[in-house]
C-alpha cells in the first residue's frame, strides 16, 4: 500500500529527528569522552611537563610507562629511590581506605534508605506525608550550612578521625530515600497481603519479598552513592587527621607539591583511581536504565 503524502512527510521528520539526535548524542560523548582521553595519554607522559603545559590530545609526544612504574614501585621496589617507594606504599594505603569507606558507606547508605522508604511507602500512620516532606525539605540545604554544626557533633561524641565520623552523617540520604519511596511507589501492595495471609513477618515481608523486586533500584542507586562517595574530598578532609587514614582524594592533593617531585604518581594514580567506579558502573549497568525508570510510570 502506497503512503501518502502526509506519512512520507511524517517518515521524512522522523528522519531528520533522529539523525539530529544521533549527532547531538555524539557530540556530547565526545565532549565528555575528550578529558578522559587526555587523561589517559597524560598519564604516559612526563608528569612535571603535563603539569606545566597542560593535556592534550598530541600525539607526537613521547610516551612511556615511568609514571606507572612508579606508582606501582612497592611492587617491584628494585631500582626504585625511598622517595619513591614511600609515595606508592602512601597510594595505595589511602586507595584502600577509599575503597573500604566507599564499600561501607554504599551498604548502609542502601539499607538504611530502603528500610525509611519502605516504612513511609508500604505503610499508613499519622504525619506519613508530613514526615516525607521534612525528608525531602533536607534536600534545599546545602551542605556547606551543615558542615560546622556536623563537626561539632561528631568532636563531641568522638568520631573525629574515624571511618564513622566520616559515613554516619550522611547515611539517611534524602535523594536515596525519595528514589526507593518512587520505585516501591508503583509496586502492588497485593504482594504484602498475599505474604501476611501465608504467615510471614513484616521483616520477612520487607526483606525476602520487597528487596528482591527493587534489586534495579538497589543497582542504580549504589552506583551514584559509590560515586558519591569515592569522590567524596571535603567532609573527610576536615574529619581525618592522621595521614594514614587519608582517602584517595585527599592523599592526590598532597601531591601537589612546588616542587614538583610526584607529579608522575599524581597523573598516573588519578587515573588508576577510575577504575573501581568503572567497574561499579560495568556490574551493575543492565540494572540502572530500570531502575532510573520503573519508578517513573505508577502501575
Amino acid at each position: 500500500m502506497a503512503k501518502t503524502p502526509k506519512q512520507k512527510t511524517m517518515a521524512g521528520n522522523h528522519k531528520v529527528g533522529t539523525v539530529l539526535a544521533t549527532g547531538l548524542f555524539l557530540i556530547l560523548c565526545l565532549l565528555i569522552a575528550f578529558p578522559l582521553v587526555c587523561g589517559l595519554l597524560g598519564s604516559f607522559r612526563d608528569g612535571a611537563k603535563v603539569i606545566t603545559t597542560g593535556m592534550s590530545l598530541d600525539l607526537h609526544s613521547p610516551v612511556s610507562l615511568q609514571n606507572y612504574s612508579e606508582l606501582f614501585a612497592i611492587f617491584h621496589p628494585k631500582g626504585m629511590s625511598a622517595d619513591v617507594l614511600e609515595t606508592s606504599r602512601k597510594y595505595f594505603m589511602w586507595y584502600k581506605n577509599s575503597l573500604v569507606l566507599t564499600l561501607t558507606t554504599v551498604v548502609l547508605t542502601l539499607l538504611v534508605c530502603y528500610f525509611i522508604a519502605y516504612g513511609l511507602t508500604m505503610y499508613k500512620f499519622k504525619l506519613q506525608g508530613f514526615l516525607f516532606f521534612m525528608v525531602i525539605a533536607t534536600m534545599s540545604v546545602p551542605f556547606e550550612i551543615l558542615m560546622l554544626p556536623l563537626y561539632q557533633e561528631i568532636t563531641k561524641i568522638g568520631l573525629v578521625d574515624s571511618n564513622a565520623g566520616v559515613f554516619l552523617p550522611g547515611l539517611c540520604a534524602a535523594g536515596t530515600i525519595f528514589f526507593f519511596k518512587q520505585y516501591m511507589v508503583s509496586l502492588p501492595k497485593e504482594l504484602l497481603d498475599a505474604a501476611r495471609v501465608d504467615g510471614c513477618t513484616e521483616y520477612g515481608i520487607s526483606i525476602k519479598i520487597m528487596m528482591p523486586i527493587t534489586k534495579p533500584a538497589f543497582a542504580s542507586q549504589a552506583i551514584m552513592c559509590a560515586m558519591g562517595s569515592w569522590n567524596n574530598m571535603l567532609w573527610p578532609m576536615l574529619v581525618f587527621r592522621n595521614t594514614s587514614k587519608f582517602t584517595l582524594q585527599i592523599g592526590l592533593n598532597t601531591l601537589l607539591t612546588p616542587y614538583g617531585n610526584n607529579y608522575n604518581v599524581l597523573i598516573a594514580g588519578s587515573m588508576f583511581g577510575i577504575l573501581p567506579i568503572l567497574a561499579i558502573y560495568l556490574i551493575f549497568n543492565r540494572y540502572l536504565v530500570e531502575g532510573m525508570t520503573s519508578g517513573a510510570v505508577k502501575g
